[in-house]
């Protein structure tokens, strides 16, 4: 059987699932992968500088060469304190972005075999919130604003801006000449005004 060629972090992207697994057989080529994410130009010790490349414990765990020290490939990241194995992380994230319109934590629940609903909820809102950039720029060009009103129905309220007790979401979209849109941000707001 012959051994499976180095992954280079932001290159090599599977596109099947037979590809996931023929890349990602172990945990020990899911730490790879991910350390090469991290560090494309190798892992630089803040402690001790060292150019040295650092060996991995059995445990996963980068070993300082010079000093000693050790730290964990996935400190810092959606994975840190994990007690799940990383091929199933792994896999799991390759499902949800593989999906055209997203994927559901039940769908995941379902394909993964995850213990529980509540599991898979936590992972989609983790990944939700790690593929927000914090200083992601800002939009550009002809921007259309808008703030719909979003909740359940009450049965002789008020409709429209004085309803009670629903979320105001504004929607700011990059308009694109001819046709067409480009990036979006949603936020709730506290109310309506200008």
């Amino acid at each position: 059987m012959e051994e499976p060629k180095q992954l280079i972090g932001g290159t090599d992207y599977p596109r099947t699932f037979n590809e996931v697994e023929c890349f990602f057989k172990s945990e020990a080529t899911c730490r790879a992968y991910l350390t090469s994410m991290r560090w494309p130009a190798g892992y630089e010790w803040s402690r001790c500088g060292s150019p040295h490349a650092p060996w991995s414990t059995e445990r996963g765990y980068l070993h300082c060469r010079d000093c000693g020290t050790e730290r964990s490939g996935t400190a810092g990241t959606i994975f840190e304190r994990t007690r799940i194995p990383l091929k199933t992380w792994v896999l799991a994230l390759w499902f949800v972005t593989s999906q055209k319109h997203g994927a559901r934590a039940l769908g995941l629940t379902r394909v993964r075999g995850l213990g529980s609903d509540q599991t898979a909820w936590t992972w989609v809102h983790k990944w939700r919130r790690a593929m927000v950039r914090p200083g992601r720029d800002r939009l550009r060009g002809h921007i259309e604003v808008d703030e719909p009103f979003v909740g359940g129905s009450n049965k002789g309220g008020q409709r429209g801006r004085g309803a009670a007790r629903k979320a105001i979401v504004l929607i700011a979209v990059e308009v694109q000449e001819p046709k067409g849109f480009g990036r979006v941000r949603m936020r709730c707001g506290p109310d309506a005004s200008g």
